[in-house]
Order: structure tokens, then sequence, then C-alpha cells
């Protein structure tokens, strides 16, 4: 009856052990992602302020008076401050110009024709990603290479010190367009 007891009396432990664990791991995943929500409605707003910027080019702007030099100035700083507010809380900008196309970072758009860079790299970015943590909050959208060189494959790895491979398959790349 004792060895019974002291069985259960364990089994509670490990169990009150565990729930322990992930009670602070939900904490900890609450603190770090709880805000997604929010900063992906914010990310609308610093878009915004981006197309904004861009919509005027160099000359209107050196052309402009004083007081709308004063304007187009404070947009600048708010739209800097908006994106020290985000980073301080985990959300990062990043524009994948260059990389090789990643589903899980980017959102394909369309492709173009574009002799100087690899098949299968992002050649244009029409909207920066962001990241909170190492989640992505909103993926690039971006335009795709193709029709370039095919990029540099990796050579395999040999774990037979020298001695060729047998069997060796070669898997297409899923992200390969037609």
């Amino acid at each position: 009856m004792a060895a019974e007891y002291k069985d259960k009396l364990l089994r509670v432990l490990a169990e009150m052990e565990n729930l322990r664990r992930r009670t602070e791991r939900e904490i900890a995943e609450t603190r770090a992602y709880g805000i997604s929500a929010f900063a992906r409605d914010i990310l609308a707003v610093a878009d915004s302020m981006d197309r904004a910027l861009q919509a005027l080019d160099a000359e209107i702007r050196e052309k402009a008076d004083a007081s709308v030099k004063a304007l187009l100035d404070g947009v600048e700083i708010t739209e800097r401050e908006l994106h020290k507010v985000l980073e301080k809380h985990g959300v990062k900008k990043f524009d994948p110009l260059g990389e090789k196309f990643d589903p899980n970072l980017h959102q394909a758009m369309f492709e173009i024709q574009d002799a100087s860079r690899p098949a299968g790299t992002v050649a244009q970015v029409m909207q920066p990603g962001y990241k909170i943590g190492e989640r992505v909050l909103r993926p690039a959208l971006v335009a795709v290479a193709k029709g370039g060189p095919k990029p540099a494959a990796e050579p395999p790895a040999n774990d037979n010190l020298g001695a060729p491979s047998e069997g060796l398959q070669t898997q297409k790349d899923p992200q390969h367009f037609a």
C-alpha cells in the first residue's frame, strides 16, 4: 500500500513539474508574440508612411517651400520613430533582394526575366517583410527571377572519406518555376 501511494505521489509531482514548465513556456511565448495582431495592423501605417514619402521625388522636394520641407522632415522622423518602436518590441523589417526565394519568408507575386540574376532568386521587392522574434509576421511580396544562370549547386557531403557515393539522388528544387 505504501509503495502504491509513493508511486502516485511521484506521478503527481512529475505532472506538476510538467505543468509548471508548460506554463512558463506559454507565458514566455505570450510575452514575445502577444503583440502580433497589433503589430500587423501597425505595419499598414508604416507602409502608408513609406508610400507617402516615396511619392515625392527628389526634384519636387528641392523645389518645395520651407513649410512643405518641414512637413516632409516631420513625416520622415515619425516613420523612423515608428520603426524604432517596432524594433524595440521585437518586430524587424527584412528586405530579401538578391536572396534565394524562400516560401516561408517570401510571397511570389510574379516572375521577371532577368539574365543578371540566378533563377529562383528575389529580383524585386514590392513590399518588405517583417518578423517578430523568429516568426514571420508578414512575408515579403517579391518578384522572382527566371531564365538567368542556375544557382551554384553545393557539392554533396561525402562521409566515406573520398569513396564515391552510390545511389546519390538529386531532388528537384521545390521552388523551381516553370
